[in-house]
């Protein structure tokens, strides 16, 4: 007589599924999207300042001072900053919710990864725009 085994599904999901939108789709597209742009502004930045500026030596405060006062230079810093921390930060929040195993620790990692991104981009931000080229020697 053959026993028959109640086995539970082994692929089963741990948690309930979540309501249906298309934020994981457009985050997909933006990492796609945002790590085109950082290339090309990563490699554009590395070429410029080591090669066609007179390389890594030269960079002091003048020269930042200098780069910053073109609002061109500004744009590509900001935007270099912004892709930069939001894809990260997204890539992170995937990294997060497929590792974190317990709800409180995804929610807590998560508010972590949060604020840290909103406080870096805030501050990049800040001094990119409020850089002061004219600040008197002590």
């Amino acid at each position: 007589m053959a026993e028959t085994l109640n086995l539970d599904k082994p692929r089963s999901a741990r948690r309930p599924a979540a309501r249906r939108s298309n934020f994981e789709l457009y985050s997909w597209l933006f990492m796609r999207i945002s790590g085109l742009l950082l290339v090309v502004l990563v490699l554009g930045h590395l070429f410029i300042m080591n090669i066609l500026d007179g390389g890594v030596h030269r960079i002091n405060f003048a020269f930042v001072a200098g780069r910053w006062s073109s609002p061109f230079w500004q744009f590509w810093d900001l935007a270099m900053l912004w892709l930069a921390m939001i894809h990260g930060g997204n890539g992170l929040r995937t990294i997060i919710d497929d590792y974190a195993r317990r709800d409180s620790t995804r929610f807590w990692l998560k508010m972590v990864l949060y604020v840290a991104v909103v406080v870096i981009v805030l501050l990049g931000t800040l001094v990119i725009f409020t850089f002061d080229p004219n600040i008197p020697a002590d």
